[in-house]
């Protein structure tokens, strides 16, 4: 009876002692907080000279009431090759914070995907890339085709599968930004 008891009080301390252990030696994930992004502008300017053409969605409530306001500064030309520059930033601090420059300095975990529907007659080609020539799409050039109207979307993923197929639904990760616009080839 004496055995069992000094057992049963060892094997008791023994998962006391495990239960109640504070010791961690692996290290904490750094966290990667999600920035706020209230604007994206799309400067496309064309090779060669002539109207640069901006794209521009800005919504500086974020979540809020208003609704964001998005504009098209004119017609891209039938023929012309424009070359593409994204940037992002964050308009609730001030000065604003060019979110575009960490997207750049970690541009393994992040990448541009440009969608063209309704008959939009363009072509865009990813103009940079990240340090393992993957894809990352701040820099691109856009190829107006034949006279069209049509969307043109601008999605940022935050961690897509690289390589990918250069679709969507391929790379995954999450959504950081989507503004799509309506674009005239004229």
């Amino acid at each position: 009876m004496k055995k069992v008891k000094i057992l049963s009080t060892v094997v008791f301390a023994g998962l006391l002692f495990t239960a109640c252990s504070n010791e961690d030696n692996s290290t904490p994930e750094p966290v990667n907080e999600e920035e706020v992004i209230t604007t994206l502008t799309v400067t496309l300017a064309p090779e060669g000279g002539g109207t640069t053409i901006t794209l521009q969605t800005q919504d500086l409530d974020g979540d809020g009431p208003n609704v964001p306001v998005v504009s098209v500064s004119g017609n891209l030309e039938a023929g012309a090759v424009y070359n593409g520059i994204i940037l992002v930033l964050n308009e609730t601090e001030t000065p604003a914070e060019n979110i575009t420059e960490e997207v750049e300095d970690e541009d393994d975990e992040h990448q541009f995907f440009y969608t063209i529907g309704g008959g939009l007659d363009v072509n865009t080609v990813y103009g940079n890339f990240d340090g393992d020539g993957n894809p990352l799409g701040t820099e691109f050039t856009l190829t107006a085709g034949a006279v069209s109207t049509g969307a043109l979307t601008f999605t940022l993923r935050h961690e897509p599968k690289k390589p990918n197929d250069g679709t969507l639904a391929d790379a995954g990760g999450e959504t950081d930004l989507a503004a799509t616009f309506t674009v005239t080839v004229g």
